[in-house]
């Protein structure tokens, strides 16, 4: 085994302690404003634009940084209505059959049924988990941490293209193995979510319990010396 290779930190910047309470605040107010949208505007989103927030996606850490991701991006209106066909037939089936009411008790509030017109309307970006990759040679290389590094980088590409003035909502159709056909991606890549991204259309409308959030008392905790 060939040893690591190591580097100079490279782009590292410290800021002085004020200057850092204030971007760190200012990102949070600006990540407040993120709301889940499902109604869109029929307007193709800059390319340009996707591909950065995409970079920033592939920025994100991963286990031995294997990056096990990969975003299709889907603009053709012929496939996202085979999308939005193959999704309605699945969440049909969730909604009348397989949903248990507790679950469809906590959707209630969201209004959601299996209709998706956003699956039609926006730019959609199937996100894979690939759970193993091949080398030049063609032999495989399992990769781990997939879930959870896929997870991160999506994470990533949500704030990117909130921060770039998009919206966003993660749709999850359950199973999503039509993504792999209609997509046409290697049976390696498991679906990890549909994201829908674009503008939303004049006069939308979101749930009012959304915009409130757990306090901060509530979401974190702090083991500082002497308890």
């Amino acid at each position: 085994m060939e040893a690591p290779v190591f580097e100079p930190l490279a782009g590292y910047a410290e800021y002085p302690e004020a200057e850092m309470a204030r971007r760190a605040e200012a990102f949070a107010a600006d990540l407040r404003r993120r709301r889940t949208v499902r109604d869109y505007q029929p307007r193709e989103v800059p390319r340009a634009v996707l591909e950065h927030c995409l970079r920033a996606a592939g920025s994100a850490p991963s286990g031995a940084n294997m990056q096990p991701w990969h975003f299709t991006v889907i603009t053709d209106p012929v496939v996202k209505h085979r999308l939005r066909e193959a999704a309605e037939a699945e969440e049909r089936d969730f909604y009348r059959e397989r949903a248990p009411a507790e679950w469809l008790a906590a959707l209630a509030p969201l209004g959601t049924d299996e209709h998706k017109p956003f699956l039609e309307h926006a730019t959609l970006i199937a996100v894979f988990a690939q759970r193993f990759g091949e080398l030049p040679d063609g032999r495989r290389v399992k990769h781990y941490y997939v879930s959870e590094s896929v997870g991160i980088a999506t994470g990533f590409l949500i704030a990117a293209l909130h921060h770039a003035g998009l919206a966003t909502l993660t749709h999850t159709p359950s199973p999503m193995g039509f993504l792999n056909e209609i997509c046409g991606r290697p049976e390696n890549e498991k679906p990890y979510l549909l994201l829908v991204t674009g503008y939303p259309a004049p006069g939308c409308t979101v749930p009012e319990f959304g915009g409130r959030r757990r306090p901060l008392d509530d979401i974190a905790t702090w083991l500082t010396p002497g308890g």
